[in-house]
Order: structure tokens, then C-alpha cells, then sequence
């Protein structure tokens, strides 16, 4: 509903003299309609200029407008203006608006968690043999009902699932979603870098299907299930939430990266880093160490160079956060590499491809950077399952490089 407001002389002469007045008002338990009175300085006291709001006259319009210091970008304008600009659509301007719903309730939660008792294990095991910690399941749980209240979503996959979940038709859209909702979460405990990531897919007509908790899955519904194991590259968009000691927003629609801090004053995500550029070097380097006598031996030649002095004398700073969401924000600003590894232990490393691996490789190529797996690209792997898992080395162009000359 749109409310209209007349702009009649009397109207705005009582705008404008509301506070001079000698108003007449009614007493705190009247329950009739009451007319009232107000003075009215003489007009000659308020000169006033009409302007027609499309102008073009020069001595009315600044030749420079400036932004105030009050007029921010928030992430719905940010949206709704790529929707009106053709890069998206109001389907997944929704979508995406949900997420974000879900990070702020996910930021809120984090923020108060010790004083909640929402710290330590749920008691229970996910999918990848892990202990879910009380917000895992929590978090899983709010993006999974924002998603399924947009309408807009036909299949979640996320971390904290054993299989992918399909929406009910009735609240059913077409958007495939991918995420990890709380990465990093045993940096939780410890009040420490936590995040949330995301990826989503193209619409697929052919996986609108009606199912319940008691439904068994026939061929046909199967295939639309596995739909959800598409490369990277088919992404329509990809971000993450940063929970640290600031909330970041952070997406990419394939136009470039953007990220949004949640200003606590009024609730809003925004726009603080327009368009980042990953530098195409850096100076900081990402890796488990602790793993070091379990990598390649091309590996361990690779961390070796980076630990000896230039000839400036300056080497490579280790930093190591435990959580991908950090590593990644931190990267996209100040460049650098991070790598996961496969080990004796691991043969696919430790990361989840379809939604840890390919939304950051994603986002990480948008703004100018590389991610591999040490032989080929990220975003060209065809998951084959939809908890794979894959080695990664992501960050600056140039250190990229580098370290594919090592592996080679």
C-alpha cells in the first residue's frame, strides 16, 4: 500500500509552522474527531521558492553533488538496485536477502552465546564424522527456514545435512542454495573468527516435485536431488558472513566482490568495501603447519622458500586463523595464499567442495585472484558427491603462480 501525501498551501504552511503555534490540543482522553487552530505567521517571514523536481536549471542543480556523511548504501539498495539493472532477478533478490537475514540472527546469537550457555558440543556427529557444536545445529536450522519462507529455493545442501533437502512444493521455488553455516565453529568456545558461506544455482525446472519426511525418493527425483553436484563455475552468486569484531557481508554476482558491515546502530549491512581487488601479491601466507611432516615434498620446498629471508630481509608472515571465512576476508584485502592441503591422512584435504571450496574460489576469481587444487582450477571440478571434499590453494594471483611452479 502507498500513502499519498498532498502538498496544498495549507498543508505547508502547517508544516512549517507546527511549533509557533498557539494550537489548541486535545486532552490525553478524548475519543471524538476535534478541529484545531493554528497560528500562521504572516508569509512574508518565510520565503519559499518552488522548484520542480526535474529540473535542469544550472543555478538550482550543484555542478559537484557531494554524498552527505549520513547517505550509505545498505545491502537491500545495493539489491534492488542490480535487480533494476538486469544483473539479477527479484527471485534471487529475495534469496539473497534471506541470507542475510540469517546472518544477522546467526551474528546475534554468536555475540551472546556464553551468556546463553549456546557453547560447546550438541552431542552429536554430522555427516562427516565431526561433533556439531550447539550452534552448528542451531545456525543450520535458520538458514534452512529463512530459505524455506522466501518461496524461492527448490533444494538446500548444507554442511550439517546428510542429504540434500528438498523444498515442499508449496513453499517451493527453483533456486538451488548450498551452505556452511557456521564455518570455523570451534573457534566458538574461544570467542574467536567464526563465518557462514554460501553459494547459489541456477534454477531447474525439472526439480519441482512434491516430498515429505516420509517420502521415498524415486530415479527421476534422485537426479533432480544430485542436480545440487554442479561445478563451480555455474554459480549465480557466492559470499560468506564474517562474525568477528565486526559482522561482514561479503558477495558476488558475478559482477565483481562487495562487502557489507552490519552497523549495530540500526541493524543494516552497509557497503563499506565497494569493488575489492585482490592484490595480485602478498605478503602472508596460510597454512597448518602443524601438518607439515604429512605434506608433498613439493609442498615442503614451497613452505620453505616462503620462510626464508628476501633480500630485503623480509620473509612471508605466517598466520593461521582456523577458519576459512577469515582467511578469505583477510586475503581479499591485503592479498596473500592459503592452502589446505591433501595429507598421508587426508587425500582430499579437509575442505568441502561444494559449498567451502567453489563459493570462495568464486568469489576469490571476481576479484582478480586464482584457487586450484594443485592441478587444475576450483570452480571446473564436477562434484561427484555432495559432501567431497578437495585440496585448495587460493589467493593473489602472482603467489599462485608461484606455487604452481613448485608443484609442477
Amino acid at each position: 500500500m502507498i500513502r499519498t501525501i498532498s502538498s496544498s498551501p495549507q498543508q505547508a504552511l502547517l508544516s512549517t509552522n507546527f511549533f509557533s503555534s498557539s494550537a489548541r490540543f486535545p486532552s490525553p482522553n478524548f475519543h471524538t474527531h476535534r478541529s484545531y487552530t493554528f497560528s500562521v505567521a504572516p508569509a512574508a517571514k518565510f520565503p519559499i521558492r518552488a522548484v520542480s523536481l526535474g529540473t535542469t536549471d544550472p543555478e538550482i542543480r550543484p555542478k559537484n553533488p557531494r554524498r552527505a556523511g549520513f547517505d550509505v548504501e545498505n545491502l537491500t539498495t545495493w539489491l534492488l538496485k542490480q535487480e533494476q539493472s538486469g544483473q539479477i532477478d527479484a527471485e534471487l533478490t529475495i534469496v539473497l536477502s534471506s541470507i542475510s537475514l540469517a546472518c544477522k540472527q546467526i551474528a546475534s546469537l554468536l555475540q551472546r552465546s556464553s551468556i546463553i550457555n549456546l557453547t560447546g558440543a550438541h552431542g552429536t556427529i554430522n555427516v562427516q564424522g565431526e561433533d556439531q557444536k550447539k550452534l552448528d545445529v542451531i545456525s543450520n536450522e535458520l538458514f534452512c527456514s529463512c530459505l524455506r519462507s522466501t518461496g524461492r529455493t527448490g533444494i538446500i545442501a548444507s554442511e550439517e545435512e546428510d542429504v540434500p533437502v528438498a523444498v515442499e512444493e508449496t513453499y517451493s521455488g527453483n533456486y538451488v542454495v548450498v551452505f556452511d553455516p557456521i564455518d570455523g565453529s570451534a573457534n566458538i568456545d574461544t570467542a574467536l573468527t567464526t563465518g557462514s558461506i554460501f553459494g547459489i544455482y541456477a534454477p531447474d525446472k525439472q526439480c519441482l516435485f512434491d516430498i515429505d519426511d516420509d517420502s521415498t525418493l524415486n530415479q527421476e527425483e534422485q537426479k533432480c536431488i544430485m542436480n545440487v553436484c554442479q561445478p563451480g563455475s555455474n554459480l549465480l552468486a557466492a559470499g560468506y558472513c564474517l562474525y568477528s569484531s565486526s559482522v561482514v557481508f561479503t558477495i558476488s554476482i558475478g559482477k565483481g566482490v562487495f562487502s557489507f558491515t552490519l552497523d549495530p546502530t540500526y541493524g543494516e549491512f552497509v557497503l563499506t568495501h565497494p569493488n575489492i581487488k585482490i592484490p595480485s601479491l602478498g605478503k602472508i601466507y596460510s597454512f597448518n603447519e602443524g601438518n607439515y611432516d604429512l605434506w608433498d615434498d613439493k609442498l615442503k620446498k614451497y613452505i620453505d622458500h616462503l620462510r626464508q629471508p628476501t633480500s630485503s630481509g623480509k620473509s612471508y608472515s605466517g598466520r593461521y586463523i582456523g577458519c576459512l571465512v577469515g582467511e578469505i576476508h583477510r586475503m581479499l584485502l591485503v592479498g596473500g595464499i592459503y592452502g589446505n592441503p591433501a595429507n598421508v591422512h587426508n587425500k582430499n584435504g579437509n575442505l568441502r567442495l561444494l559449498y567451502e571450496c567453489a563459493p570462495m574460489s568464486y568469489l576469490i576469481e571476481q576479484a582478480g585472484g586464482k584457487a586450484i587444487d594443485g592441478q587444475g582450477r576450483i570452480l571446473d571440478i564436477i562434484p561427484m558427491e555432495i559432501h567431497q571434499r578437495s585440496p585448495i590453494f587460493i589467493g593473489s594471483s602472482e603467489e599462485v603462480e608461484k606455487l604452481q611452479k613448485f608443484l609442477a
